[in-house]
């Protein structure tokens, strides 16, 4: 795996000869280029032709720049490759027309009923959970709104978003969720509950898997990000 500037720029002149000790295929494996902020125009290039994208030396420039902000701002593409994907169609113009985002909402309902006031154990701990989200979105130019319940705001709002495109997008009952990861940005005790995080989400069709990222100061608005962009590269792959 390549990923400095240097190592990249001659991977794609001489090959791995130049920084591989022995080449990868001979004991199963292969040669890969990680795009960061550490990278150049050269491995960008090299990672849009591996997404079978054309990117002139311009545009490979441009976006690197673009990429280097990004990180700055928590985003880490070298283990997001679908979001790096959209990312790169996105930047030379390119927007998908699944569907278009015109809100979100999300409700979390908890409700504890004190000891005194429960019938026996049949009541369990009290507690009263629930979670519901709304979506408004454009297909076209149909409006559409959907509500989803489920075991927490992610859940809730995948339920939303399926029940407004399943049938439109059939393809999407084979998109699923695999692992969601959260890690915190800010310094410990800088922003405290308030800080910035980053969330990556890996999806699965059963045939291929694809991982996203979303940052930001609100968990939910992360998560949106990665979900939606997990369904968007979904829905863009799903006849591959």
């Amino acid at each position: 795996a390549h990923k400095g500037g240097l190592h990249t720029s001659a991977l794609g002149k001489v090959g791995g000869a130049s920084y591989e000790h022995i080449d990868p295929t001979l004991v199963g494996n292969g040669t890969r280029v990680l795009v960061s902020d550490l990278g150049g125009r050269a491995g960008m290039a090299m990672k849009a032709s591996e997404f079978g994208l054309d990117l002139d030396s311009r545009a490979a420039a441009e976006l690197s720049e673009r990429l280097k902000v990004l990180e700055a701002e928590g985003f880490v593409f070298e283990a997001a490759d679908a979001s790096l994907e959209l990312l790169m169609r996105r930047s030379s113009g390119w927007d998908h027309d699944f569907f278009a985002v015109e809100a979100y909402r999300v409700s979390s309902y908890h409700r504890e009923v004190p000891a005194v006031l429960r019938d026996g154990p049949a009541d369990g701990d009290g507690v009263d959970l629930s979670t519901e989200a709304t979506v408004k979105l454009w297909v076209g130019e149909e409006r559409l709104a959907a509500v989803g319940e489920g075991n927490g705001p992610v859940n809730a709002l995948d339920a939303a978003l399926r029940s407004a495109l399943a049938d439109r997008y059939p393809a999407l009952g084979r998109i699923h969720l695999t692992d969601f990861r959260v890690r915190v940005l800010d310094a410990p005790g800088q922003a405290d509950t308030g800080a910035v995080v980053r969330v990556l989400i890996d999806f699965s069709d059963g045939d291929r898997a694809w991982t996203t990222t979303g940052v930001s100061p609100n968990i939910i608005e992360a998560s949106w990000t990665g979900l939606t962009d997990g369904i968007v590269f979904g829905l863009l792959h799903a006849d591959d």
